[in-house]
């Protein structure tokens, strides 16, 4: 299925810590969630081990808030939370 990223959800992915792959890996093998407005959602735990704003994490969770159009999913937007979930 062919996957097209709005530029907000583009936007979002650089100033939050992620990349096309991560989001493509979350849509592919990540845990479906709860999402508002009939949209659908999906999020996934990633082994991170490195700085971000100042700070090492452990982990990254990202979160895939997306549609599904035409045979085209649609990213939406992309929310990052740096932490430890396992």
């Amino acid at each position: 299925m062919k996957i097209k990223f709005v530029e907000h959800a583009k936007e979002r992915m650089k100033e939050r810590g992620t990349s096309e792959e991560e989001v493509k890996e979350v849509l592919l093998l990540g845990s479906d969630i709860s999402a508002k407005k009939g949209r659908k959602a999906k999020e996934k735990i990633f082994e991170y081990g490195k700085e971000w704003l100042g700070k090492v994490y452990s982990q990254k969770k990202v979160m895939v808030i997306y549609t599904e159009e035409n045979d085209e999913i649609v990213v939406i937007t992309v929310k990052v939370f740096y932490g430890k979930w396992r």
